[in-house]
């Protein structure tokens, strides 16, 4: 909060700067809401409150991102602000009412929730990506709408200036606000993570939501203990007083010691089983940023949410789901490198520095190749000895099912972890199908081998046996791999996310950028803009593809493409404005967006999409 200021000499309230009166639509969404004790609300409800609308998906790290930094303004801001989460889904799974129960709870969540499975309230506010924060003042009005992660101190700053408005105003109500915390469910793990065998025959499991590492005995229910104190933070330490935030991926090295993902600290923790002691080996436990290292000493290297890890080729290779890269950490000479993707999010193959990839989520290392599962393009991929990367199984973003059959027909929804079997084959954690796939690189065919499997997202060999982590179900699940795959009926589906009517042939893509206030673009070293457009599938672009330095382009649509998807991503960099100031700090402002267009003749020219700067 602002620092008080004595009664007897009121500071004047600021100036409210002019802003345009847009009626905030109501909510609505068929899945009703969550988090309120069985309430239901209306804007009217909320009057006198300072809203934001969070319009997220569960599946999209970047809105998981948006959790995490909206948890202190909340805090700070609890008596003013209520923040209201509209879940509007991507995938299938996530339009299912118990899956968005379970993943409120999974993330933490701790604020109200409205279940938009048809993306009603979506389509009212016209928001075109995920995650996207709209502003609604205490009157009901919009104020401001960003697009995207690393707003929260614009937002912030906007919060105190409604506050010392309204308040002037008598328009400001202070009070708790509509959040009940749901009741907690006494289970012996909560929404575990991955898994890892002990040499013992025990297993380590990540506890997630639970914020520890827990050792279960070779029946994988007894405990045998937990790592961790249950607390959400970053602790070194003997096993009572370590804190992780929500921890994920799990990865022996040759000395006997585990490598932990530890996904929300964004740092590579390093447990030693023998002692329960914890230490932190990579990360600085800031979010990577762009224009932040992207090599070097490993403790003074940022990361972004690691997903998981695993040791190949002598170092412990990173699924880095938060910028959709694969990075490696050398325990040797302690450093941590890039090794694939360019932090573009899609599904390109090529040497590793060319190559995309969508929140790579699960790896598994054989001697010949290190497979991933990568989430978003419900994908299927593996990296070669010389760094180049190939997809076995899928084809993009928005395209998604659960279809056996010859790898180019294969579909899977959105996995999160890989094993690799003692044939050659792999298994695949087909999270939002609730199944088990095989891939055979032998024959080039899927088939599934189990169902009914609540949110798989890791499995694990144990001896004839393989062990799955049922997320969703708070579990691990042994099965006896089978000879022959359960047969399932074949379901494709594409993203629910409505497509943007465009007219072939010419269309101006506008990305429309203003530097905060009291920043300026910085062009000391040349132009401070880079926009690069790509599209799936690559015909839908006849022209204005590639990368240029210019925020506004004119792209030419192919007539004989009916529907596709327009990859745009756009950065502008600006300093701080002060010329009394001999070192400015300088901030990167990236937006990326997967716009599902569809061609006709009625549709527009134009696609303008909004970089917002931080004080926008």
């Amino acid at each position: 909060m602002n620092d008080a200021v004595p009664a007897e000499d009121p500071a004047p309230a600021p100036t409210p700067r002019p802003r345009a009166r847009v009626r905030a639509p109501e909510l609505i969404g068929a899945g009703g809401w969550l988090n309120t004790g069985g309430s239901e609300y209306t804007l009217a409800d909320l009057r006198g409150r300072i809203v934001i609308l969070d319009f997220w998906t569960f599946c999209c790290v970047n809105c998981l991102h948006v959790l995490d930094e909206m948890r202190e303004l909340e805090e700070k801001h609890r008596d003013t602000v209520v923040v209201i989460g509209v879940h509007s889904p991507k995938f299938v799974h996530e339009a299912e009412h118990r899956a968005v129960v379970d993943a409120v709870e999974r993330y933490g969540v701790e604020h109200p929730v409205l279940d938009d499975p048809e993306l009603a309230t979506w389509k009212q506010y016209a928001v075109r990506a995920w995650p996207t924060l709209v502003v609604i003042d205490p009157e009901g009005y919009v104020v401001a709408q960003h697009a995207g992660e690393g707003h929260v101190h614009a937002i912030e700053r906007l919060v105190a200036e409604l506050e010392a408005e309204h308040a002037a105003k008598g328009t400001l109500r202070r009070g708790d606000g509509p959040y009940v915390a749901p009741e907690p469910e006494p289970t012996v793990l909560r929404f575990p993570g991955k898994a890892l065998p002990l040499p013992g025959g025990t297993f380590l499991v990540s506890d997630t939501t639970r914020h520890q590492l827990v050792e279960l005995a070779q029946d994988g229910e007894t405990v045998l203990r937990r790592i961790g104190d249950g607390g959400r933070g970053h602790v070194d330490g003997p096993a009572d007083r370590a804190r992780f935030q929500e921890p994920q991926g799990l990865a022996a090295l040759p000395d006997g010691t585990v490598v932990v993902a530890d996904t929300v600290n964004h740092v590579l923790r390093r447990l030693d089983p023998a002692t329960g002691e914890t230490t932190t080996v990579a990360g600085t436990g800031a979010q990577w940023m762009q224009g932040d290292p992207v090599s070097g000493p490993a403790r003074e290297v940022s990361l972004s949410s690691p997903w998981d890890v695993a040791w190949w080729q002598d170092r412990v290779w990173i699924a880095m789901a938060g910028v959709h890269q694969l990075w490696a950490y050398d325990p040797a000479d302690g450093t941590v490198t890039v090794t694939a993707g360019t932090t573009n999010e899609g599904l390109v193959d090529g040497p590793g520095a060319e190559a995309w990839f969508a929140q790579p989520s699960g790896l598994a290392a054989t001697p010949e190749r290190l497979w991933l599962a990568d989430a978003e393009t419900s994908s299927l991929r593996w990296v070669a000895p010389d760094g180049s990367v190939h997809t076995a199984v899928g084809t993009g973003l928005f395209d998604f099912g659960h279809r056996d059959g010859p790898a180019e027909q294969a579909l899977f929804q959105h996995p999160l972890g890989v094993t690799a079997l003692p044939d050659g084959s792999v298994a695949v954690s087909d999270t939002y199908n609730h199944a088990l796939r095989r891939y055979d690189p032998a024959t080039g065919e899927v088939t599934t081998l189990a169902t009914d499997l609540r949110e798989p997202s890791d499995a694990v060999l144990s001896g004839d046996d393989i062990v799955v982590v049922e997320s969703a179900r708070h579990r691990l699940t042994r099965l006896r791999l089978p000879e022959e795959a359960v047969r399932v009926e074949s379901v494709a589906h594409r993203t629910r996310r409505a497509a943007t009517d465009v007219a072939p042939g010419r269309l101006r893509l506008d990305v429309i950028f203003q530097a905060p206030n009291g920043q300026k673009l910085d062009t000391r070293y040349g132009p401070s803009t880079r926009l690069l457009v790509s599209a799936t599938p690559p015909a839908l672009l006849v022209g204005g593809e590639g990368a240029d330095t210019d925020l506004s382009r004119d792209l030419v649509l192919n007539p004989e493409v009916t529907e596709g998807v327009l990859h745009i991503s756009a950065m502008a960099a600006s300093c701080d404005d002060d010329p009394a100031n001999a070192y400015p700090a300088c901030h990167v402002h990236q937006q990326d967006w997967g716009v599902p267009v569809r061609l006709t003749d009625s549709g527009t020219n134009r696609l303008p999409l909004v970089l917002a700067g931080m004080d926008d």
